[in-house]
């Protein structure tokens, strides 16, 4: 059975241990020194209750072995930006291409939705044709793409945007909900 709950900091060292090989061997994260458990721990608390980090696991909510995670960050530090968010989502190989990223990543987008933030940004490292097709298949579109702006591997990568309209803007702007409050939502 497949789960989708809010991370803990219980979640830490698993989600670490999801990212490395991202990092060490694939060029979609720009990082070139996998994070620790306790760097990972430090980056949830960073949230400070208003981004949402979520898993997908198998087994029941409380048991089951961590198979991916997504999450979503200030998209900028400027105060004009705290209605939009950036997120990211990273799943174990094993567990690619089965299904379960779209439904995490989903569970991600409705989420923000219920807590008002108004845009989604999906930065992808490229090609990248299954997150492009993961962006898509949960509403984002195309919005441009930087040209080799990271250097990796020993080859310059490109990285396209995506964007995903969550909310109407209102003007004047509502205030998001913190995830705490709102917690995780499968719409």
């Amino acid at each position: 059975m497949i789960a989708i709950r809010a991370a803990t900091p219980d979640d830490a060292a698993a989600i670490a241990a999801i990212y490395a090989p991202h990092v060490l061997t694939g060029t979609v994260s720009f990082e070139t020194d996998p994070p620790d458990a306790r760097q990972m721990r430090t980056r949830m608390a960073a949230s400070e209750g208003l981004y949402p980090w979520m898993v997908v696991t198998t087994g029941g909510p409380e048991d089951g072995g961590v198979i991916g995670y997504a999450y979503a960050t200030r998209f900028r530090d400027r105060p004009a930006y705290k209605y939009v968010v950036e997120t990211s989502i990273y799943l174990t190989e094993a567990s690619s291409g089965s299904g379960v990223g779209r439904l995490l990543y989903k569970a991600l987008i409705d989420t923000l939705r219920a807590q008002g933030f108004v845009h989604a940004i999906g930065a992808i490292a490229l090609p990248n044709d299954r997150s492009i097709r993961l962006h898509e298949g949960v509403g984002f579109q195309r919005g441009g793409v930087y040209r080799e702006v990271g250097y990796k591997h020993g080859q310059w990568i490109d990285v396209g945007i995506w964007q995903c309209e969550l909310n109407e803007p209102q003007t004047p702007p509502l205030e998001p909900k913190k995830f705490s409050d709102v917690g995780v939502v499968r719409a």
